[in-house]
């Protein structure tokens, strides 16, 4: 309750750093933790009829422990003609983004870290960062697979960041707000045909828009069948082939802690966040939800995170991989066209309802 120590409780700015640094490692790194046991390390090796690894821990559940301690050990290598400062910053940048992204994520009425008025503006501004981690680390790596897939990923990124940006202008138009709490509240107070026992979640009536935005999101973290920048057939590992030890592990984890923080926006645009609709209690506003919301908030908002990254994972190993001819074509001629559609009838339908 990040939001709520810094606010009602006198702490000095230090301790109120120390809590969100702490709060903000928690919600990067444990669903990351997750993500990768659960789906990378069970529901792959499931969909593959194997078990996946079991030795460490029971039912494998120590595997991520021992892969971290596995990089750990391995030697931090950097080619002759790298520029080598440039080229160990590259995978902090990338983290980076995602610690950034996290501040903006309400887990209940007063368990925030920041509590923008601009909070949508501010994730799509932050979300574009990652860009530059990449091509830096491909421009920086002094080879030529590695270049190959950084200019590969910029291009991606920025085709399929347009249609992030309009899907979510949908959910802006019919919230009227850019703040994340506020687009929890409207979702969970709103009603459907004057029924408001299952509020509004905005995956109602913004279904286009989420289907665009989860394409978005997929293309974002390159994962199949987005998976250009670092096909393997291809280009070895992308940006990531030079790449040893620690500073590859930085790219591992950011690859699932940023998954782990877009299910997090989805939820709070499209499923309602870490409400329920606010009639099962009989609150009329935000400022009437109970104090333990803030510690049942982050529980729901983790369940549907899980929910959608599951769906994230189950693409990721069932489709093969676009071309690049098709990858842009499917931005550009399908998706942005589709989401300019969904923001004229969403502003049509908010005007004339």
């Amino acid at each position: 309750m990040i939001g709520l120590l810094a606010t009602d409780y006198d702490f000095a700015y230090w301790t109120q750093s120390i809590f969100r640094v702490v709060g903000g490692l928690v919600a990067v790194l444990l669903p990351a933790g997750g993500i990768v046991y659960l789906f990378l390390f069970k529901m792959m090796s499931f969909m593959q009829s194997r078990l996946g690894p079991m030795e460490a821990g029971p039912y494998g559940s120590m595997q991520l422990l021992a892969e971290v301690g596995k990089w750990m050990q391995k030697e931090d290598i950097a080619p002759d003609n790298a520029d080598k400062p440039i080229f160990k910053i590259a995978p902090l940048i990338v983290l980076m983004s995602t610690f950034l992204l996290i501040a903006v994520v309400p887990f209940g009425p007063d368990a925030f870290f920041t509590d923008f008025d601009a909070g949508v503006f501010y994730f799509l501004a932050v979300g574009s960062v990652s860009v530059l981690g990449i091509l830096v680390a491909g421009w920086a790596s002094a080879n030529k697979y590695s270049l190959l897939g950084g200019l590969r990923a910029a291009g991606q990124l920025i085709a399929y960041e347009l249609p992030m940006v309009l899907a979510t202008l949908g959910v802006v138009i019919q919230a009227g707000s850019m703040n994340l709490n506020r687009i929890v509240e409207v979702q969970n107070t709103g009603e459907i045909f004057g029924i408001g026992f299952l509020g509004n979640p905005f995956i109602l009536t913004q279904g286009v828009g989420f289907l665009i935005f989860m394409i978005a999101v997929q293309a974002e973290l390159t994962q199949s069948p987005f998976d250009m920048p670092i096909a393997e057939s291809e280009l070895v590992s992308g940006y990531m082939t030079e790449y040893t030890g620690f500073r590859f592990l930085i790219f591992f984890i950011a690859e699932f802690a940023t998954a782990g923080v877009f299910a997090f926006i989805a939820s709070v645009l499209f499923l309602g966040g870490w409400g329920v609709p606010f009639e099962w209690f009989g609150w009329d506003n935000l400022d009437e939800v109970a104090w333990w919301m803030n510690l049942v908030g982050p529980v729901i908002l983790a369940t549907k995170m899980f929910v959608l990254v599951g769906i994230i994972m189950w693409v990721r190993f069932s489709y093969p991989r676009f071309r690049e001819d098709q990858l842009q074509t499917f931005a550009w001629k399908f998706l942005i066209p589709l989401s300019l559609a969904n923001i004229a009838v969403t502003a049509i339908l908010k005007v004339a309802v």
